[in-house]
């Protein structure tokens, strides 16, 4: 059996405000989506695991 792991963002946008991915990526597009935000200004950016359905809350 094959099972499929999603995950979500968190960041910091340069303004200060806490933010969320409201959409689910695989591993390697997540990881191309954190090396976005980086370059955009944002920080504490973190790829997280979720689960089917899971909602990610801001941080703060």
């Amino acid at each position: 059996m094959i099972t499929m792991q999603s995950y979500g963002l968190t960041w910091t946008d340069p303004d200060g405000t806490a933010r969320v991915s409201v959409v689910s990526y695989d591993r390697a597009s997540a990881d191309d989506r954190k090396r976005e935000l980086e370059e955009g200004g944002a920080s504490d950016v973190e790829v997280v695991a979720t689960r089917p359905g899971e909602r990610l809350t801001p941080k703060g």
